[in-house]
């Protein structure tokens, strides 16, 4: 709960440094006093945007802190575990600073913390009811969520959500696979006309270096040819061939051995290049025989390399490995599209699995919703009594419908004021006096299941007074008993007189300009603050006498 709050230089507020106090507590002020002021403040400390406007005019920086016993709220430890901050649930300490030059700051017992860690604490530790909240009655997720929490369906929300993503996701592949066939089919046609002309070329890797290399040879046979010629000439022709040259030089130095010692070896080298030379012109004589001119073969040659140069151009490669890669990827794809019915066969009959268990698990959850709607049908025929509205009828109608991500069901509050109205959706049929009943009602039921350590009402009770405001000051009063600290920012007196505790803003004119105030009253400031309630600026003494009444002092 809320054990103190310390705010300095915001708005009207020079410095307030309030103690608060378990159970129902009340705090009243003349309109514009500043009670608006203070409800911002615990704003700031919730996660609330910053508007640097909120800066007392001349003054640096403002702060607000609030110091909060949460040691008999089960889960808050887990939450500073997760986000990794100092816990001292005894005395957990929030701040919030801003300053003139536009920074804002957050701090978790005295640790740094983003505006988003600030907020998911507050929403655990403070809800402020307000008027425009009463809006929420007519939105369908609030509704639900109220379910959810009177049917503490937690297990079966979560089980449902998980199966219906997969369902969601299966679906979602489903449509895509769906949409990539029909596109493939369009094509198809195409895709098989190319896969067949890159087949029917029958393409070979390496083929088109080969080719080029033949043909260059047979354009230029005859260049080739004549210069065989005249190397086989010079090498072994009859006349001045230099293969015989060098084995009449070889011989004649073998002749004179016995006599000259240095042609023996000379001899010996003469050999070997006559043995290398006439292996080369042996090859250069059986390559002479080999060539010859064939224009039947240069045409097939030719014709086949423009074959190619025809699809690398149409394809836009540069290579005969590139097209067969194109014509494998062709084929692959040809493959799949025929292979495709039985895909999305087996892709749909997952989806339909998939939602089977979708619906089983929604099933589920609605039955448990339904059993929470009764519930709070009837703890809201007995609170809606309670608050003056006898023959009022609730009812929480629970349709199924098509799977969503909260579940199957479409939850809707009816009301109706008396027995002969039919019933209708709340927000339609509902005075402005009766939805604040409704929604005081609500709030009192879901608190009893959600363990928050503050509520905060800011003047829930507009339309209602009499004996009704007393019935909902009661119930303030019984949630405030129930381990939880409950404040109503009120202007009725029947509903200030119930409270444990009573706090008064004011505003104070001074040469510094108009500031704003908090106090705890006494037991004789709060009947004379009662009394002006109920008279006016000029208190009487029968005023004072029914405030008396009202505080049974």
């Amino acid at each position: 709960m809320l054990r103190q709050l310390y705010i300095r230089n915001f708005t009207l507020i020079d410095e307030l440094d309030m103690e608060f106090r378990p159970g129902f507590s009340v705090i009243t002020g003349e309109t514009g006093a500043g009670k608006s002021i203070i409800l911002g403040a615990i704003g700031l400390l919730l996660g609330q945007r910053a508007d640097m406007k909120a800066i007392k005019q001349g003054a640096d920086r403002c702060v607000v802190e609030a110091h909060f016993d949460l040691q008999r709220y089960e889960g808050m430890d887990r939450f500073f575990r997760e986000n990794d901050l100092e816990m001292d649930l005894a005395d957990t300490i929030i701040r919030r600073e801003l300053t003139a030059s536009g920074k804002s700051r957050a701090f978790v017992n005295d640790v740094p913390v983003g505006l988003g860690v600030l907020k998911e604490l507050g929403e655990r530790l403070i809800d402020v009811h307000s008027q425009h909240q009463n809006l929420l009655l007519g939105k369908h997720d609030f509704q639900l969520s109220v379910v959810d929490i009177i049917a503490r369906d937690g297990k079966e929300l979560a089980d449902y959500r998980q199966s219906f993503a997969a369902w969601r996701e299966a679906r979602q592949a489903l449509d895509a696979l769906r949409e990539q066939l029909a596109q493939s089919r369009q094509t198809q046609d195409f895709m098989q006309f190319q896969f067949d002309e890159l087949t029917d070329a029958r393409l070979t890797d390496g083929e088109q270096e080969e080719l080029e290399s033949r043909s260059d040879t047979m354009e230029h046979a005859e260049d080739i040819k004549q210069a065989l010629y005249e190397a086989d000439n010079a090498l072994s022709g009859e006349v001045g061939g230099i293969v015989g040259q060098l084995r009449t030089a070889a011989q004649t130095l073998h002749q004179v051995e016995r006599v000259f010692g240095g042609a023996s070896e000379l001899a010996e080298r003469l050999d070997s290049s006559y043995i290398e030379l006439k292996d080369v012109a042996q090859e250069v004589s059986a390559r002479l025989e080999d060539i010859d001119f064939d224009p039947a073969e240069l045409d097939t040659v030719n014709a086949r390399l423009d074959r190619i140069y025809d699809l690398e151009k149409k394809y836009r490669v540069e290579t005969v490995a590139q097209l067969i890669d194109i014509r494998d990827e062709l084929g692959r794809k040809l493959s799949a599209i025929e292979g495709s019915d039985e895909l999305l066969g087996e892709k749909e009959q997952e989806v339909e699995r998939l939602l089977a268990d979708c619906q089983r698990l929604g099933a589920l959850l609605t039955a448990k919703r339904r059993k929470g709607a009764s519930e709070i049908e009837r703890q809201m025929g007995q609170r809606l009594v309670q608050l003056g509205m006898p023959h009022a009828r609730f009812q929480v109608e629970v349709a199924q419908g098509e799977p969503a991500a909260t579940g199957l069901d479409r939850v809707a509050f009816l009301f109706s004021a008396n027995t002969s109205s039919a019933l209708q959706p709340v927000s339609q049929v509902a005075s402005g006096g009766e939805i604040a009943r409704v929604m005081l009602a609500l709030k009192a039921l879901v608190s009893g299941a959600v363990k928050l350590p503050t509520i905060i009402f800011d003047e829930i009770d507009t339309g209602v007074s009499g004996r009704v405001a007393e019935q909902m000051a009661q119930i303030m009063a019984e949630m405030g008993a129930q381990d939880r600290q409950v404040i109503s920012i009120t202007h009725l007196p029947q509903i200030a007189a119930l409270g444990a505790t009573h706090y008064k803003v004011y505003k104070e004119e001074t040469p510094q300009g108009t500031t704003s105030h908090m106090t705890m009253l006494s037991a004789d400031e709060r009947v004379r603050e009662i009394a002006q309630m109920l008279s006016g600026s000029s208190i009487t003494d029968a005023a004072i006498e029914n405030a008396k009444q009202l505080l049974r002092l």
